[in-house]
């Protein structure tokens, strides 16, 4: 490339830059005419602001060569622009952020065509310079494909252009709306917040199958999604044979599947509502879950038929509220269940009645855990607490404080070869508060806290080599960590629950849309990896449910982006993720095309 070629490139590249920074300051705009009304979002900002960069550089070039052609592409595209407003008439542009608004008559408009005329001649200085084959036409339509593609970093200046140009049509006085001290100190605290989490928590534009630097060899891929399920996925538990999955769900089933193949192999049914929880026993023969109907089902589970509803007392439920989480303990003997009713009940398997109630906490509890000795149980609640049960005298043993949220998931790492009593054992929890914590089990020492998440962290589990964590959060992102060191290895798309193989090789993680993703372990080189590239329908490539909302839909399209995005994801399959990504979100916008509301 020549050194004016650079020149040129720099002036375009100078331009899409400005445009994109006027596009972060002045937020949406809109334009009004007799056509009606179309919101201007970030992508058009920034095409406008490179056609103004080829512009400029066609002036440079214009001047330096004296060259008469440049005036000629004025006249001919002030023409243009005169002609459009002669069809289109009077328009207006406005743009509510700042309370600016003004008209756009027959002469700017002209002067709008006469820079398209002096873009178009810049760039064809630039063909020649390069002594490329495309003609203008082409490199506008490849700057186009290339702005569009900045969209999916724009996600945090998402406004929605038209709704603030209805405010506006529809009379609302914008100079007071934008000068109210309330509204700037709310402005102010958001951006306090983004910049306290971009300070604090690493950034979230991972790549999906590739590790950071000074992680363990270690990967996980995506090697198969399971679909039956039509709702979404609560909970998973796996055999200790690593053989049998069963998956609950909120269609009120669960679904039995060879993990080895991923064939559907029975569906468990017959519950009331949706399935918010499930546990196997160790020896493989008991699955019970709990649902949202306030009752805890079994089943044989080599037979696949129904065994009792557990009953508490004379009641016809097991508990009063909904139950979210059951565990065995380690021998199987023992089931615990946590409920909405604040209540954690011990219940025994083979009689199926209750041995004790636990009180204590003043909110849901969302998740239970044993301890490997099954001496110790773990409770994590809405109210913000965690709880340790010494189940030797069915006595509560301490309270442990540190979340700002709800504690949505507890469990206990698996007792270290080094220490056969146990000592260094860890608890593991992770809140609303987007943390998840880890803690010395016995001490109820806060060990680290691992942020990394940027919403909720609703699910962890510890693969059975203690060594790797995986917790999931509610933007539909899995991070694996070294749970020796705290450091963030792998970050994967996909949905909670989270749940290891007991012989550590396969990650299950469940989520929206039904679908159940498997994930195996792999060794050596990011070049022998075969990444996970989204398929099926356009609901499931983007994690979502059908009936979501048009800007949860975008969202989820929005953070897929990112991971995927060929610029940030060094991995083999970018290119034919983000391509996959495209197509579900244009055949979503094709589905809605015609509805009022936007995306």
């Amino acid at each position: 490339m020549t050194h004016n070629s650079k020149t040129g490139a720099a002036f375009i590249a100078g331009g899409t830059i400005a445009g994109a920074g006027i596009s972060a300051t002045v937020g949406g705009m809109g334009l009004a005419g007799g056509f009606g009304a179309v919101g201007i979002g970030t992508v058009p900002v920034v095409g406008a602001g490179a056609v103004v960069g080829a512009a400029a550089y066609g002036v440079f070039k214009g001047r330096a060569e004296g060259d008469a052609a440049a005036y000629g592409a004025i006249g001919i595209g002030a023409i243009g622009g005169a002609g459009v407003s002669s069809v289109v008439g009077g328009m207006g542009l406005v743009a509510p952020k700042i309370g600016l608004a003004f008209g756009i008559g027959t002469v700017p408009m002209a002067g709008i065509g006469a820079v398209f005329g002096l873009a178009a001649y810049g760039i064809a200085k630039l063909l020649d310079e390069t002594r490329t084959r495309e003609t203008p036409p082409q490199v506008f339509d490849r700057m186009e494909e290339k702005i569009l593609q900045m969209e999916t970093y724009s996600a945090v200046f998402e406004l929605d252009a038209l709704m603030e140009l209805e405010a506006f049509l529809t009379g609302e006085d914008l100079n007071q709306k934008f000068a109210a001290l309330e509204v700037e100190d709310e402005l102010q605290m958001l951006k306090t917040e983004l910049h306290k989490k971009a300070q604090t928590s690493p950034p979230n534009i991972e790549t999906e199958v590739v590790s950071l630097k000074g992680a363990s060899p270690e990967t996980w891929k995506c090697v198969q999604t399971l679909r039956g399920h039509t709702a979404a996925v609560n909970a998973i538990a796996i055999t200790p044979d690593s053989q049998t999955l069963a998956s609950a769900s909120n269609d009120t089933t669960v679904r039995l599947w060879n993990l080895k193949t991923g064939k559907w192999l029975y569906t468990l049914a017959g519950q009331e509502e949706a399935v918010l929880s499930v546990a196997i026993t160790s020896d493989s023969k008991t699955l019970v879950s709990g649902s949202v109907a306030r009752k805890i089902s079994s089943w044989y589970l080599d037979t696949k038929k129904f065994s009792r509803t557990l009953f508490y007392l004379n009641s016809p439920y097991s508990h009063t509220g909904f139950v979210y989480s059951v565990a065995f303990n380690p021998d199987g003997k023992i089931l615990a269940s946590g409920s909405a009713d604040k209540t954690i009940r011990i219940w025994g398997r083979y009689t199926g009645e209750v041995k004790r109630t636990l009180n204590g906490h003043s909110d849901a509890v969302l998740s239970v855990a044993f301890s490997p000795n099954g001496e110790i149980l773990a409770s994590g609640s809405a109210d913000k607490t965690i709880r340790i049960w010494d189940l030797k005298n069915w006595g509560q043993s301490h309270i442990i404080r540190g979340h700002s949220g709800a504690v949505n998931t507890v469990t206990v790492s698996p007792v270290r070869a080094a220490s056969p009593k146990g000592f260094n054992q860890t608890l593991i929890s992770g809140s609303t508060d987007t943390t998840i914590k880890l803690w010395n089990l016995h001490t109820r020492e806060l060990l680290k806290t691992l942020n990394g998440h940027s919403a909720s962290a609703v699910s962890v589990a510890i693969n059975p080599n203690g060594q790797t964590l995986a917790s999931s959060s509610t933007d539909g992102i899995i991070n694996i960590w070294n749970l020796r060191t705290g450091q963030l290895l792998q970050t994967l798309s996909g949905c909670s629950p989270v749940a290891f193989s007991y012989d550590g090789k396969t990650l299950v993680s469940g989520g929206k849309s039904g679908t159940i993703k498997i994930w195996r372990q792999t060794f050596g080189s990011d070049e022998s990896i075969l990444e996970f590239v989204p398929s099926g329908e356009w609901w499931e490539v983007l994690g979502v449910e059908k009936t979501d909302n048009p800007k949860d839909v975008k969202r989820a399209y929005l953070r897929l982006a990112r991971l995927y995005h060929p610029d940030v994801n060094t991995s083999s399959n970018a290119k034919a993720g983000i391509q996959a990504i495209n197509q579900a979100y244009r055949e979503y916008r094709q589905k809605i095309n015609g509805q009022t509301f936007i995306v």
